[in-house]
């Protein structure tokens, strides 16, 4: 057993994944981990451990080398036999979809629970909580969808020259947004130099939140000032039409 830990560690692979691709928890694979010998595992549980490294027999395990190209190997059975896991649990709640978007879906679930079961600063779930409001808001802020685009295409995911939303918006964000990390990668924009503009970045948003609270309690009023005109108390599902044409009728009045 101390082989087969010492070949995990190297590999890099995490728990959660691992306990994943076996369809066991992590507490149980911590039971079977701290276990004695392989050959005390469930025989299902063994024979796909030894299906992931690779080797038929656990008198193998010891004479594997670790290099990129095992790393490689071994990530894509992980990869396969995690994602066939993940599917059986989720697929049944993606009906509807099509088959690359019930893939999708099932990769983006899996990706998301095992990095929050990972997460021990708490970091990943900020983040995931940022990527929530992002996902909320990407009908309304196109530019959300061309940042999406530029990173895939930093990171190498795919090609440069793909465009899948307005090629031509695409092309000059992408150009703005490669200005930028450039400067910021280059560490060529410090704080005190860029602290004016980071300034004017918080008095921008504090000024939208003012305007977002200013219609808010103009729209209140007019609601209220409608509901006295039609004779109403509250909004109903009866009266709903007709308060909503008042309100808008009470706006136009102050154009």
């Amino acid at each position: 057993m101390e082989s087969l830990n010492k070949i995990l560690a190297e590999l890099g692979i995490s728990k959660v994944r691992l306990a994943k691709y076996l369809g066991v928890s992590r507490q149980m694979l911590y039971n079977y981990l701290g276990q004695s010998s392989l050959s005390e595992w469930p025989k299902e549980k063994e024979m796909k451990m030894l299906c992931l490294l690779g080797v038929k027999e656990i008198d193998e395990i010891e004479k594997i080398k670790v290099d990129g190209e095992y790393i490689i190997l071994v990530e894509g059975r992980l990869n396969e036999g995690v994602k066939d896991s993940s599917s059986r649990e989720v697929l049944a709640d993606l009906k509807g979809f099509n088959k690359k978007e019930q893939e999708l879906l099932s990769d983006l679930i899996t990706l998301l629970k095992e990095k929050l079961a990972d997460d021990k600063t708490k970091e990943t779930y900020h983040a995931f909580r940022y990527l929530y409001y992002y996902l909320q808001s990407m009908d309304t802020t196109k530019e959300l969808k061309y940042i999406l685009g530029y990173m895939a295409k930093s990171l190498g995911f795919i090609d440069p020259m793909e465009y899948e939303f307005n090629e031509s918006q695409q092309f000059i964000f992408e150009s703005i947004m490669f200005s930028a990390m450039t400067l910021y990668t280059g560490g060529g924009a410090s704080k005190s130099r860029i602290a004016d503009t980071h300034k004017r970045f918080v008095q921008e948003i504090e000024h939208k939140k003012e305007e977002k609270l200013s219609r808010t309690q103009e729209l209140n009023t007019a609601k209220v000032q409608a509901l006295k005109e039609l004779g109403y108390t509250v909004i109903t599902e009866d009266n709903a039409k007709e308060v909503l044409d008042k309100i808008a009728e009470i706006q136009s009045r102050k154009v």
